[in-house]
């Protein structure tokens, strides 16, 4: 239970920090105000939505399984913290003259955008 609290924290921050990145790199939102207050609104869900799927694997797998549990826990915050950051943070809908396909310039070539 608390390593669900715990690693959804973790990918709550990594998240808005990067996301706060991309968007300050290409130029991306309404300011620098209203991206952070944005960021801010969105930590605590970030948050609930990482470490839900932690306590139904815990209560289901975990009894059984418990290292099972762990890795499917991890390989899900690390996919769900990708998938924010691509989603999110890159949006294909929004024109970023700034970053060429949206995607920063320090973004690492073996991650899919």
């Amino acid at each position: 239970m608390l390593s669900g609290v715990l690693a959804g924290g973790l990918a709550s921050v990594a998240s808005t920090a990067t996301i706060g990145r991309v968007w300050a790199a290409c130029d991306i939102g309404a300011g620098a105000g209203a991206d952070s207050a944005t960021l801010l609104f969105l930590a605590p869900v970030i948050w609930v939505a990482a470490a839900v799927p932690w306590v139904v694997l815990h209560g289901t797998l975990g009894r059984r399984h418990p290292r099972a549990a762990l890795t499917a826990g991890l390989a899900f915050t690390v996919w769900f913290t990708w998938f924010l950051v691509t989603w999110l943070g890159m949006a294909d809908s929004y024109p970023a003259p700034v970053c060429p396909g949206n995607v920063p310039p320090w973004w690492p070539g073996f991650i899919p955008v």
